[in-house]
């Protein structure tokens, strides 16, 4: 990139965070682990176009969800919709602040080498997961919740239930506890030493709309605003392509 451009980027964003307050400020943020690998990249510039400081609590949708629940303080979450809607409904969220972001599917993680299963169809898949030595996928996550009903379905959940391990799928594929892991494509493409062997069949694929809203509770509303409006900008919409994220339309 040459300097004029990098200089029109630059302006870019600075026009996009003009709403943000001119005193720095710290902004807690409540967020999904399929945005941590984009939000590790947009997060510094953001940092550095508005002066704000970003704290980042990462986890899967449920526990944190329990966690808001519970009363946690925040300024900002990034959770799936349907665990959005619900804490909207109970206070926990300010309603005309809801704003959808992407949209993420699923896809199994092999070790970078391995030879790729077959997982072109719903039968590929299913034989590719009865082969497997073991398989790995966070049971409280998104993709955990909705596996658990596909295996019922297909008629494997007893078969697989001696070589699961409940942990973050890419992490266990990397560090070779598990030949196969299921979990958001955004979270397979950062992690080293593993590759995406595809997502799942389209008959069994399932997307999770992650959505963004504000905390009642939320301390910064001014710093807040302008880091949603950065979220859906062009510029974070590229960051999160790059990085297994789709737009939500």
């Amino acid at each position: 990139m040459n300097m004029y451009a990098v200089k029109a980027a630059a302006m870019v964003l600075t026009m996009i965070l003009v709403p943000v307050s001119a005193h720095a400020a710290e902004v807690t943020l409540v967020i999904s682990n399929a945005f941590k690998a984009p939000m590790e990249d947009l997060a510094p510039r953001f940092e550095k176009a508005s002066g704000h400081k970003l704290v980042i609590n990462y986890g899967s949708t449920n526990p944190l969800r329990a966690c808001i629940e519970k009363g946690e303080i925040f300024d900002l979450t990034i959770l799936s919709g349907a665990a959005i809607d619900h804490l909207i409904k109970q206070g926990r969220l300010v309603a005309t602040t809801r704003a959808v972001i992407a949209r993420s599917g699923m896809g199994v993680a092999i070790r970078k080498g391995a030879p790729r299963p077959n997982i072109d169809t719903t039968d590929a898949f299913k034989r590719a997961l009865i082969n497997a030595k073991s398989i790995a996928y966070m049971e409280q996550g998104l993709t955990g919740v909705y596996m658990k009903e596909v295996f019922q379905r297909l008629g494997i959940a007893e078969a697989l239930q001696a070589k699961t391990k409940y942990t973050r799928a890419g992490e266990a594929v990397s560090e070779g506890e598990a030949e196969i892991g299921i979990t958001q494509i955004s979270e397979i493409l950062p992690v080293a030493g593993v590759e995406l062997a595809g997502p799942l069949p389209a008959d069994i694929q399932r997307y999770s709309i992650f959505v963004a809203a504000v905390g009642v509770g939320a301390a910064q509303p001014d710093a807040v605003k302008g880091l949603l409006k950065f979220l859906v900008s062009p510029e974070a919409a590229k960051v999160m392509k790059a990085n297994g994220l789709e737009p939500p339309g």
